[in-house]
């Protein structure tokens, strides 16, 4: 789906089974309980026996399974994080493959799929899974997957993405693990407008741990951890998707330590040693993050795919132990294009004295002249992700909450003035 310096083309494949236990079925209005698997053996059957409005509830076990979800407005949740397990054996390809609207995949781990943890796959909703109109722009209103969420959820060493939206609107990733992903631990792409949060979430030792390609329009990646992966998190532009240039996208109160691990998987031309690079995009906002410990840059606006980075705002971020903490570098800019920096805690910058030169409030007084290019290329050799160790436990949804009925998905916008600067 998607290529470039920070990444690779990937495949979008397909997917299949799932699991549940617990309460008896309630009455229509209010949906049923399909327990797994008191009531169907696996998973997969549970979600070919669900309707709209059904809870999928998973009891304890391994699943040896990949899971297909066709019907919109179902929740498969298990009913503890931990010892509810979906497992590819490096041998399936998905864990969850989603092409349904409103669809939650919740407490519960996905792991060693050949490909993807979670997948919701907006052209699949859009076409009801006939395929694509490649006359048509999926990820844009009447063409998405509408409704989509992944909360306590701990996806790790799969083959290529732990979770995966893509052409997808109205979704959240929240109270999450991903690791051991030789592309992103959670990615974004192709979407106007995205309306995505992601929120609460450790991304750690992936290739990269947050990718937005081509995902624009209220996407917030808020008060996670993003530690020990290659890059830390890269809204970007690239024209193997549509819908580019990337724009509108909001990084807050993240603490985003040490990505420029060489044990992390690796990616083909990836990037390495970045805390924060926006790739190419448009009208971002970074702001009050904690960016530590990065060999090569903490944030950087850059160029990719040809793109420029146009009318980025980095404010009120405190950054320490950077090579480089603050960085412009675009091929091909005659001004600062709108980008600005301001009231950032840091010491180095390129270029020197970046605040003043290209200020929030003022006349920018930089041209690209002032900083040759950058090299951010990953020397570092190649890591396979299924070596990547297993993260220990985490936190399970409160069992009020595991047996509550189901929460749609639904996009609410942050309050950005209540996001703080984390603590180390």
């Amino acid at each position: 789906m998607r290529c470039g310096r920070f990444s690779r083309v990937i495949p979008l494949a397909a997917a299949f089974p799932a699991t549940l236990i617990v309460t008896s079925c309630s009455d229509d209005s209010t949906g049923r309980t399909l327990n797994v698997p008191a009531d169907h053996a696996t998973i997969q059957a549970a979600v070919d026996a669900a309707r709209p409005g059904d809870l999928v509830l998973v009891a304890p076990g391994t699943y040896d399974e990949a899971v297909k979800v066709a019907v919109d407005n179902i929740t498969i949740r298990g009913t503890d994080r931990n010892t509810v397990v979906l497992e590819g054996n490096h041998r399936l390809p998905n864990g969850f493959y989603v092409g349904a609207d409103g669809v939650t995949v919740e407490n519960l781990t996905v792991r060693n799929f050949t490909q993807n943890g979670i997948v919701f796959n907006g052209i699949d909703a859009a076409t009801n899974g006939k395929g694509p109109d490649p006359d048509v722009e999926y990820g844009t209103p009447g063409n998405s997957l509408v409704g989509w969420a992944a909360r306590y959820v701990t996806s790790h060493n799969n083959g290529l993405y732990g979770i995966y939206a893509f052409a997808a609107s109205d979704g959240v990733v929240e109270d999450s693990w991903v690791s051991g992903h030789p592309d992103s631990g959670i990615y974004i792409g192709q979407c106007n407008p995205c309306r995505a949060v992601v929120r609460r979430v450790i991304a750690h030792q992936n290739a990269i741990g947050y990718y937005g390609t081509n995902a624009s329009g209220d996407v917030w990646v808020i008060e996670s951890t993003f530690s020990n992966n290659r890059l830390g998190i890269a809204p970007n532009s690239q024209r193997m998707e549509k819908l580019a240039p990337q724009l509108g996208a909001t990084v807050a109160g993240n603490l985003v330590i040490d990505n420029d691990d060489p044990d992390a998987p690796a990616i083909p031309d990836g990037f390495f040693g970045g805390g924060i690079a926006v790739g190419g995009g448009g009208r971002n906002i970074v702001v009050r993050n904690r960016v530590e410990g990065h060999d090569f840059v903490g944030i950087i606006l850059t160029t990719m795919n040809d793109y420029l980075p146009r009318d980025n705002r980095v404010e009120e971020n405190v950054l320490a132990l950077n090579t480089v903490d603050l960085a412009w570098s675009p091929q091909g800019a005659t001004g600062a294009d709108g980008n600005c920096f301001a009231r950032n805690t840091f010491e180095v910058s390129r270029p020197s004295g970046i605040e003043t030169r290209m200020p929030c409030e003022g006349v920018a007084s930089v041209t690209a002249a002032d900083v040759p290019p950058l090299d951010h290329a990953d020397k570092s050799g190649r890591v396979d992700y299924k070596r990547i160790t297993a993260p220990t436990n985490q936190p399970t949804m409160r069992t009020d909450r595991v047996n509550a009925p189901p929460v749609p998905p639904a996009f609410v916008a942050p309050l950005l003035e209540s996001v703080k600067v984390p603590t180390r």
